[in-house]
């Protein structure tokens, strides 16, 4: 039987700040050069830490990518609750948002969240379970602004919010990756007003 590991003391409000950007630097290196291309040197050159503050932290590498998965679920779902899909300009605005960004990036690193699941899904089960987790979360955000869609009169009355989150989730995420393989939007912005057309009334 393992032993249990001590419970870490709370941390300090500097305590925290450090550690937040630790996690960021990460997420940034993350989403450009993938997990195994992303050192624990490299973040903390890019965090600007010593190795001690890295190691006070972080124990090793995979504790620091579960982290950046947290943060990840965390933003995007945090974004994602912000969005506004209970009214169809905040729908519209959404879709926008979504496709900028990916124009910005030139699709490069595909989704934050997603992509980290196609990287560890195999072979890390604890941040496997984070990402599912994260996705559960971002597809219920998804689900609270079309409901409010939908008791508004804009969404078709035989449409189920959750069905149609989990759906529209999903094709986010494979035009997310086809943006990322072919550099162009054309699919991203397809699927998304396609989807999108049959579900509005």
């Amino acid at each position: 039987m393992a032993p249990e590991t001590a419970p870490r003391p709370a941390l300090t409000a500097k305590g925290a700040r450090t550690r937040a950007q630790i996690v960021t630097a990460a997420a940034r290196l993350i989403h450009e050069q993938g997990v195994p291309g992303t050192t624990l040197e490299n973040v903390r050159k890019a965090a600007g830490v010593s190795s001690s503050q890295l190691y006070h932290y972080f124990v090793d590498k995979d504790e620091l990518v579960k982290a950046v998965v947290a943060h990840q679920a965390d933003t995007v779902v945090s974004h994602q609750s912000q969005a506004h899909l209970g009214s169809p300009e905040g729908l519209r605005a959404w879709r926008d948002m979504v496709v900028a960004e990916a124009r910005k990036s030139d699709g490069r690193g595909g989704c934050p969240l997603g992509s980290l699941g196609g990287q560890l899904a195999e072979s890390d089960p604890q941040a496997r379970a984070l990402v599912a987790d994260g996705f559960g979360r971002w597809s219920d955000a998804i689900r609270d602004g079309l409901a409010d869609l939908q008791a508004s009169g804009q969404l078709r009355a035989d449409v189920d919010p959750d069905r149609l989150a989990v759906t529209l989730l999903a094709v986010l995420q494979g035009s997310l990756l086809m943006t990322q393989v072919q550099r162009d939007t054309h699919v991203l912005e397809t699927a998304i007003d396609t989807v999108l057309a049959l579900a509005e009334a």
